[in-house]
């Protein structure tokens, strides 16, 4: 097992390595002059070339990457082009309301999705079936911002029983946390509801079929004993692994969900940043998305030798 983890963690190293340095050229390569955003379209010259020399921009391409490669391999990520301020507190600031509001959609997300995906394998072929697939193809069809938009129509303006918009920390007490976060949540998990559940569905179907799950009824086992103690648990591994893609496909979903319902979190700083040109910020981010991204199929795939006795390590 060790061995197996060390040998995975090593291997994400190039795989970092070659998306920073891809990060890098393409904002490098991107039209726009962080210094034109920042100092203004009525900015001489003069002033612009003042600009690139202090943040580094007027140097050549290869040498900015050597500079902001070597700066990472020390753990520092820069300053930010626009705020001046170190990126690793802008990240740290903003990391709080996308972690809540990750963890609350991948929940509703998980507790939602799995008894629908086994209620239509168990009713498979009638209404109830029916039912849960349009509503998986909806949550496919329908994008978040819309889900949001329609959301905070009914139940913030409409209804008045959620905040249209804002974030509050859990510090400032649960009950103002918890309400805020509800409709993003809500907005947030539809895809990955319909995701999981049809991946549930097919999956508890297929073992239905299988020549245990007939033993187990003819020993005079409950239906729902068959469904969750033996269709379910065998089903397992690839609920697991569409689970942990759910968590990393998030990290998408969260720049548009953070814009609509204004949560201060990395979402919102990576629009920002992208709009006003801030390359550090972008590069970290990105960054820190990708390490989240390769360390959970990490953590997928060791989850496969708890669910799957056949896997060894």
């Amino acid at each position: 097992m060790l061995g197996f983890v060390v040998k995975r963690v090593l291997s994400a190293v190039p795989v970092l390595f070659m998306v920073a340095i891809i990060v890098f050229l393409v904002l490098r390569l991107s039209p726009g002059d962080p210094a034109v955003m920042i100092a203004g379209p009525t900015a001489t010259s003069e002033q612009l070339d003042a600009l690139r020399e202090s943040m580094g921009l007027n140097r050549p391409l290869l040498e900015q990457l050597f500079i902001w490669m070597n700066a990472i391999a020390h753990g520092d990520f820069g300053v930010s082009l626009v705020s001046g301020k170190p990126v690793t507190e802008l990240v740290l600031d903003r990391f709080g309301p996308t972690l809540a509001l990750s963890l609350c959609t991948i929940v509703l997300a998980v507790v939602v999705a799995i008894p629908l995906g086994v209620v239509a394998a168990w009713q498979q072929g009638k209404w109830l079936d029916r039912l849960v697939m349009a509503g998986s193809v909806m949550g496919f069809s329908v994008p978040v911002f819309i889900i949001g938009y329609v959301l905070i129509l009914i139940f913030a303006r409409g209804l008045g029983w959620f905040p249209v918009q804002g974030y509050k920390p859990i510090s400032a007490g649960f009950g103002e946390f918890a309400i805020r976060l509800v409709l993003p949540s809500v907005a947030l998990s539809f895809p990955y509801i319909a995701l999981i559940a049809r991946i549930v569905r097919t999956n508890v179907i297929e073992v239905m079929n299988e020549d245990y799950i007939r033993t187990a009824r003819a020993k005079g086992m409950t239906e729902r004993s068959v469904l969750m103690d033996h269709a379910l648990g065998n089903a397992a591994v690839p609920i697991v692994t569409i689970i942990g893609v759910s968590i990393a496909m998030l990290i998408g979903g969260v720049v548009v969900t953070e814009s609509v319902f204004n949560i201060p979190g990395l979402g919102r700083l990576v629009l920002e940043a992208v709009l006003a040109r801030d390359y550090t910020v972008i590069q970290t981010v990105i960054l820190l998305f990708s390490t989240i991204y390769v360390f959970i199929n990490l953590a997928v795939d060791l989850l496969y030798g708890l669910f799957d006795p056949r896997i060894r390590y």
